[in-house]
């Protein structure tokens, strides 16, 4: 053994190691017969030497540099930046929730957060907490591993809804489908097929910041379309397919000496989000087709974030993108993500997936994303055996029950809805793009009409937040910064109506107040 530890820390050094020591510190130590430069004589010490005990604070003392360790973050993890948390974390941080410290008795009332379960109106469908239930009183409790790529009973059970979601008949299999980490880890998996460095997605303006944080965590990059409020938020296809021209002309003159194609265009996908976050638009057929049209002269796939399904009002229908491309004869390669989270209210459950279909030209971005969903091993065993309990309920009872959850659902969301656009229109300065699904709504900022505290969004978020103590997201943290090169010459806020309707009521009723206190005079 070379040492030991004594058990008052101190290190006792073998003989064979050190020979007398003289007084010298450790790092000056050499024997008899070795210098710094020469070689090790094989000639043992010429005299015995007792064991040598040396206390560990004699070492030599090391300049603070010397000291110093830096262990550096990868690349990937330095390119890992969500717009939202810089943005909206610095303000919050010097926030203050509650009434008692607030002095005014104004408990904080968030708006912003979108999580269906906050409140806790409606509890999640009771077939999925049957199933997860039935599941723990079971022998196996879904304890063991399984496929990276899901269950095959969770697989089974999307393909047969995404088969049956429209008029449309869709060929999708249990091998077209990955389970994931909720949404977000469907998209991460999708984009992280798709994407290498310098590659190009397109992704919308307003639009969740995720796409942008993934994207870029891999060294691609994301130039946004617009999507046009005066328009109910669809996107501006004129403005997509100049950026889709533009790239590719870059990316041509860049690789002058290589052949173009493929495997090294610059744009790799077009990415829509229906319904929306954060608008809350729902787009209809003639506007999807229109979308795909572009895609195919460009043969580019589209991902079609579709977490929010069929959560639509009065008469705005959900058209799956995969089934209005089998109408135009899948002419585009559809990557629809989706999952339970938002449609049946278990977010924290992440249960999401990916559907690769209508066109064969995806397989090899299909074999890819099922090669990493092995890094993980796929999501939980037990959170999938809730998937089958709604998306393939097994007798008409329980489908009636699903169907009569979702319905009310709906309904209650709706109300919200309506009863938010209803009261904040009713505000000074302020005017909402009603909603037409999801969770969400848009409320555009008559900067013009308030006095010289509120120039921008971010300036009514923050001062609304300081004298209310109401909480909504700026429309930069949705990358509307407004700049010359934004066509939307708006300033606008987001709100999320999943609050109860008295919550409602009295968080307008502040907003309102704030606004006629910063009324231009």
């Amino acid at each position: 053994m070379a040492s030991e530890t004594n058990f008052d820390g101190a290190v006792m050094l073998s003989p064979d190691l050190v020979p007398n020591t003289e007084g010298k510190p450790i790092g000056d130590l050499v024997t008899p017969s070795t210098s710094a430069t020469s070689s090790p004589s094989l000639t043992p010490p010429l005299s015995p030497v007792s064991p040598t005990f040396v206390s560990l604070s004699a070492s030599p003392t090391l300049t603070e540099k010397e000291n110093s360790w830096f262990v550096p973050a990868s690349k990937k993890s330095l390119r890992t930046h969500n717009p939202i948390r810089s943005i909206v974390d610095p303000i919050m941080t010097r926030s203050i929730k509650d009434a008692n410290q607030c002095g005014d008795g104004k408990d904080q009332i968030s708006l912003a957060l979108g999580d269906p379960t906050t409140y806790g109106i409606i509890k999640p469908c009771p077939a999925v907490v049957s199933a997860i239930t039935k599941a723990m009183q079971s022998p196996g409790i879904a304890a063991g591993y399984v496929n990276a790529c899901g269950t095959h009973e969770a697989r089974a059970a999307i393909a047969s809804y995404h088969s049956k979601q429209s008029s449309e008949i869709i060929n999708v299999i249990p091998e077209d489908i990955i389970v994931a980490n909720g949404a977000s880890g469907a998209l991460e998996l999708a984009l992280t097929a798709l994407l290498d460095e310098d590659s190009v997605l397109l992704v919308p303006r307003p639009g969740f910041p995720l796409y942008q944080v993934i994207a870029e965590s891999h060294g691609a990059r994301v130039v946004h379309y617009d999507l046009l409020p005066q328009s109910g938020w669809e996107c501006d296809l004129n403005h997509m397919e100049s950026i889709i021209l533009h790239e590719e002309e870059e990316a041509m003159r860049k690789n002058c000496e290589k052949k173009y194609d493929a495997k090294n265009r610059a744009v790799r996908a077009i990415l829509i989000n229906n319904p929306s976050n954060p608008t809350g638009a729902v787009y209809s057929e003639s506007h999807l087709m229109d979308i795909i049209r572009v895609a195919a002269r460009h043969r580019l796939p589209i991902i079609s974030d579709e977490i929010y399904g069929d959560m639509t009002f009065a008469n705005n229908l959900f058209h799956p993108m995969a089934s209005v491309s089998v109408k135009l004869g899948k002419q585009v390669p559809i990557i629809t993500a989706s999952g339970l989270g938002k449609q049946y209210l278990v977010p924290g459950w992440r249960l999401g997936w990916i559907v690769f279909s209508n066109n064969k030209a995806i397989q090899a971005v299909k074999k890819g994303a099922q090669r990493l969903a092995q890094v993980v091993l796929g999501a939980s065993h037990l959170a999938q055996v809730a998937i089958p309990a709604v998306l393939d309920p097994p007798s008409e009872e329980d489908r009636a029950c699903v169907a009569s959850w979702k319905d009310e659902l709906l309904s209650i969301i709706e109300d919200q809805s309506n009863l938010l656009c209803i009261l904040i229109n009713q505000c000074y300065g302020l005017e909402v793009i009603p909603a037409q699904g999801a969770m969400y709504a848009m409320v555009k900022i008559h900067v013009d009409k308030f006095d010289d505290t509120i120039v921008d969004d971010l300036t009514f978020m923050k001062l609304l937040l300081v004298e209310e103590n109401v909480v909504v997201l700026p429309g930069r943290a949705f990358g509307l910064e407004i700049s010359a090169e934004i066509n939307i010459s708006c300033h606008v806020f987001r709100v999320v109506f999943c609050a109860p309707e008295n919550i409602i009521k009295i968080a307008c009723e502040r907003i309102r107040s704030f606004c006629l206190r910063h009324k231009e005079n």
